[in-house]
C-alpha cells in the first residue's frame, strides 16, 4: 500500500511539472486569446437625406431639428457662425430662470437705462420684479430689460455673459459665443483673438431644445414664451406697461409652442422656434433671413421647415432582437471538469435595458445595426462583464449603443485545479477508499 501512495505522489509531482512547462510555453505565445474579432450584422446603408436647400429657403443658415434627440432633419449652412440678434434672449431667459428668482426685485442701472431701442424705457433706479422683466424680454424683446436681468443675475454684463457661455458649453454648443444679453452686434478681444457675438443655426436650435425640454425651468420658459399679452407695473406703481408677443406662429400655425424673433443690421432677421404635434417636437432656427424690407421672409421659411418635418418624419420603433453566439473561453475551467469539453459562456443585452428604440425617421431612411462581440476571451471572466455592443447607426452617426455583457463567468485553469482534479479522480477510483480507510 505504501507503494500505491508513493506512486500517487509521484504522479502528482509529474503533473505539476507538466503544468509549469505549459504555463511557461503559453507565456511565449505572440498572439493573445483576447484578440477581438468583430462580427457584423448590418443592413445595406442608404444615402443620407438630401438637404441641399431643396426647400429654397430665404435664410442664409437654417436647421430643422428633432427636439428630443437633437438630430438634424434638414440643414442649410447649419454650422456656419453668424450673429443672431435677439434670438440670444432665449439663453438670457433660461439662465435667469435657473439662477434667479421670479420674485427678485431688480433695479435699473444707468447702463441698462441707456440701452437702445427696442426698449422698455426704464430710468436709472427704477425697480421691477424679475418675472415682469422676463415677459418684457421675451414678448417685446426689450434691450434694457435684458441688461437689467443680466446685471442682477450675473453681477455685470460680463459676468452674465460668462454664465451664458458656460451654459452653451454644457449643451455642446461649441460654435456659440455670447457677449451681450440682448443680442446687439458686438465684438471683443479674448485670448488674442477677436470674438464676435455669434452662433450657428444648429447651436441655436440645441439651446431651444434645452429651454423647452431639458431645463428644470422648462415649464416657466414655455409659459412665458407662449403668452400672447402681458401687463405689469414698476414696483412703485408709477408706470404701466403692456407687452404683446411678436411670435406670429403662435396664432397662425397649429402646434407652435415657443419662439423668438430677432433683427440687427449685422444679423438680418432671425428666428428660433418650436412646434409640438402629439409626441413629435420640432425646433427650427433661421439666421440671416433677409434684411428690410423683407421682414416676412422668416415666417415663410419657418412654415416651410415645420411643414417639411410634419409631412416627412414619423416615429418608428427600430429596435431589433439580436441573437448572440456563445463565446469560447480559452483556458477556462470546464463546469463538467472534463478538459476535452470547450468552455462556452452566453452573452446578451441586459434585461434592464429598454427593448424599444423610437426614432423620428423619413420613409427612405434606413437604420444600420452593427453587433460587435469577440469570438473568444481568455479566462478568467466574470458575470456581467461588458464584452461588446450593439450599435444602431443612421448615415454613419450613432443613434444608440447597447452594451453586451456576459451572463455567466468562468475561472482560469491553474496548477492547483489540475492537482485537485487528479487527486479527486484518483480517490474516486474503485479500491482507493478502502485503502485510505485502512490507514
Amino acid at each position: 500500500m505504501r507503494h500505491v501512495i508513493g506512486a500517487l505522489l509521484t504522479a502528482t509531482a509529474f503533473v505539476l511539472l507538466l503544468i509549469t512547462g505549459t504555463v511557461v510555453s503559453n507565456l511565449k505565445e505572440t498572439e493573445t486569446a483576447n484578440k477581438k474579432i468583430t462580427v457584423e450584422e448590418e443592413k445595406k446603408e442608404t444615402q443620407p437625406i438630401q438637404t441641399k436647400d431643396e426647400l429654397n429657403l430665404y435664410a442664409q443658415s437654417a436647421v430643422l431639428m428633432d427636439a428630443s434627440t437633437g438630430r438634424i432633419l434638414y440643414g442649410k449652412n447649419e454650422d456656419l457662425e453668424r450673429p443672431m440678434a435677439s434670438t440670444t434672449k432665449i439663453m438670457t431667459c433660461i439662465v435667469a430662470l435657473e439662477y434667479g428668482n421670479l420674485s427678485d426685485e431688480v433695479t435699473a442701472s444707468q447702463n441698462a437705462a441707456s440701452q437702445p431701442k427696442v426698449h422698455l424705457g426704464v430710468y436709472k433706479g427704477e425697480t421691477f420684479l424679475l418675472k415682469d422683466l422676463l415677459y418684457s424680454l421675451m414678448l417685446e424683446s426689450h434691450n434694457d430689460a435684458a441688461m437689467m436681468i443680466a446685471e442682477h443675475v450675473g453681477g455685470s454684463m460680463e459676468g452674465f455673459a460668462k454664465m451664458m457661455n458656460d451654459k452653451a458649453k454644457d449643451l455642446g454648443c461649441s460654435n456659440t459665443y455670447f457677449i451681450t444679453p440682448n443680442g446687439l452686434d458686438a465684438k471683443e478681444e479674448k485670448d488674442g483673438q477677436v470674438k464676435e457675438h455669434s452662433t450657428t443655426a444648429a447651436d441655436l436650435a440645441r439651446i431651444m431644445n434645452y429651454c423647452i425640454g431639458q431645463s428644470p425651468k422648462k415649464k416657466e420658459f414655455l409659459e412665458i414664451t407662449g403668452t400672447q399679452n402681458y401687463s405689469f407695473q414698476d414696483l412703485k406703481r408709477k408706470q404701466n406697461f403692456s407687452c404683446n408677443n411678436h411670435n406670429a406662429l403662435l396664432n397662425s400655425m397649429n402646434g407652435a409652442i415657443s419662439g423668438k424673433t430677432g433683427f440687427t443690421g449685422g444679423a438680418g432677421y432671425s428666428y428660433v422656434g418650436a412646434l409640438k404635434d402629439n409626441d413629435r417636437v420640432f425646433t427650427i432656427a433661421l439666421l440671416g433671413c433677409g434684411w428690410p424690407p423683407h421682414k416676412t421672409y422668416k415666417w415663410s421659411d419657418a412654415r416651410k421647415l415645420f411643414q417639411y418635418g410634419l409631412e416627412r418624419f414619423n416615429y418608428k420603433d427600430i429596435y431589433q432582437e439580436t441573437r448572440f453566439e456563445d463565446i469560447y473561453i480559452k483556458e477556462g475551467v470546464p463546469p463538467s471538469g472534463r478538459l476535452e469539453e470547450p468552455v462556452m459562456v452566453s452573452c446578451g443585452i441586459s434585461d434592464s435595458e429598454e427593448k424599444s428604440l423610437k426614432m423620428l425617421l423619413a420613409e427612405d431612411e434606413k437604420v444600420t445595426v452593427q453587433t460587435e462581440i469577440p469570438k473568444e476571451l481568455k479566462a478568467p471572466v466574470t458575470k456581467g462583464q461588458t464584452v461588446g455592443s450593439v450599435v444602431y447607426l443612421l448615415n454613419g452617426e450613432v443613434l444608440k449603443s447597447y452594451p453586451v455583457s456576459l451572463k455567466e463567468g468562468a475561472n482560469r485553469l491553474n496548477a492547483f485545479w489540475y492537482a485537485k482534479t487528479i487527486i479527486k479522480n484518483y480517490l474516486s477510483m474503485p479500491g482507493c477508499k478502502s485503502i485510505f480507510s485502512f490507514y
